[in-house]
């Protein structure tokens, strides 16, 4: 019965740590004060987490970097609307996020303009793709912005849909929709 208590004793003891005895929050409110060193440790925990989510959401080491920059640099800047109510990984992966898409949808611009111009050449291009060997990476590429990236952070990243929702600001339905939808394109791309 004594080890029962001192078990009871021991999970209330743990639940009683408060939650800025993370190092973490020290670093970002050192951080939100101005040291460069507190953001450098931040940086510095999380950098090959979020350069991982980049590479598999771009596929290219390049534009994983680039974009992996300039969500520290986001960051940085938006520090002061960093709330707490959130892990600041799950805060950086919605930035992520965002600079991916935000960064597709030029892409997507100056590519229909390319097509536009020279449609010959991209039908040319298309042909040889599609006599290629298709892989899984490169079945993930061709998805949707965003059912490519609920597919990402669900079966690669391990999030769940509520995480997700949060972080690409929608429903968690349509989380489930978006995952359903890239696992259908999936497979039919992978059967050509």
């Amino acid at each position: 019965m004594s080890k029962q208590k001192n078990m009871n004793s021991e999970k209330i003891s743990i639940n009683l740590i408060p939650k800025n005895a993370d190092p973490e929050v020290k670093f970002i409110k050192d951080a939100l004060k101005g040291s460069q060193e507190a953001f450098k440790n931040l940086f510095d925990e999380n950098v090959s987490k979020i350069f991982s989510v980049c590479l598999r959401f771009t596929a290219d080491t390049d534009h994983a970097k680039e974009i992996t920059q300039e969500v520290f640099i986001s960051a940085w800047k938006k520090l002061s609307t960093f709330k707490f109510e959130c892990r600041f990984s799950t805060w950086l992966h919605k930035i992520a996020v965002n600079q991916f898409l935000m960064h597709e949808r030029t892409q997507n611009r100056i590519f229909k303009k390319k097509e536009d111009f020279s449609k010959g050449q991209i039908k040319h291009e298309s042909e040889k793709i599609n006599d290629l060997r298709i892989d899984l990476q490169n079945a993930i590429i061709k998805l949707p912005d965003q059912a490519r990236a609920v597919l990402i952070m669900y079966d690669i990243e391990g999030f769940m849909h509520n995480e997700i929702a949060e972080i690409l600001n929608i429903q968690t339905g349509t989380s489930k929709a978006h995952l359903h939808r890239a696992r259908k394109l999936l497979r039919e791309e992978l059967k050509k």
